[in-house]
């Protein structure tokens, strides 16, 4: 094993066990697509929650996303998540949610859809470090398409909590 491959296993276990953003269980329930309780001071926030399921190994996550608007447009403002699964699912979960806050909803359209591509590629595409931050550490799982759903899954609840959130706000995208 590189020494590159050591680090990003590593990365991936300390998230696992962290789990940044794993504390939903905690937090009060929130009206989907209404206003959240705490809204910035900036402007109203709208949330939007997704529970998905990988029915194949039993991994499964509720993730709430918050989308606020701040200065010259909207943002979001917090992923908070529950979940259990293996590893690599988990610490999806976690690294997504400390990267995402302060992302335009564009931008964590893009990003989602360049790890969604990276996933499928089964190993072919290099991740975009400098997009994907430390979610380029999970590069290595498209080699083993068994697992992609597994790192899959709390992008496709975010992805989907941020299509709750905009509708929230009146936000219309094309299909």
């Amino acid at each position: 094993m590189s020494g590159l491959d050591s680090l990003y296993q590593q990365l991936i276990l300390e998230h696992s066990k962290a789990r940044s953003g794993g504390d939903l269980a905690k937090l009060p329930a929130t009206a989907m697509g209404a206003p959240a309780t705490g809204q910035s001071q900036t402007g109203e926030s709208h949330t939007g929650q997704s529970h998905q399921l990988n029915p194949i190994c039993g991994d499964e996550i509720t993730l709430r996303l918050s989308l606020g608007t701040a200065g010259d447009g909207q943002a979001v403002t917090e992923i908070h998540w529950d979940g259990d699964g293996c590893a690599i699912s988990m610490a999806s979960a976690s690294i997504l949610s400390e990267m995402a806050p302060g992302m335009s909803p564009v931008s964590l359209r893009n990003t989602i859809d360049h790890f969604r591509e990276l996933m499928r590629s089964r190993g072919k595409l290099e991740a975009d470090e400098e997009l994907l931050q430390d979610a380029a550490a999970l590069a290595g799982v498209a080699k083993y398409p068994a697992r992609v759903k597994c790192a899959m899954l709390a992008w496709v609840a975010a992805e989907d909590a941020l299509r709750q959130a905009e509708a929230g706000q009146g936000v219309s995208r094309p299909l």
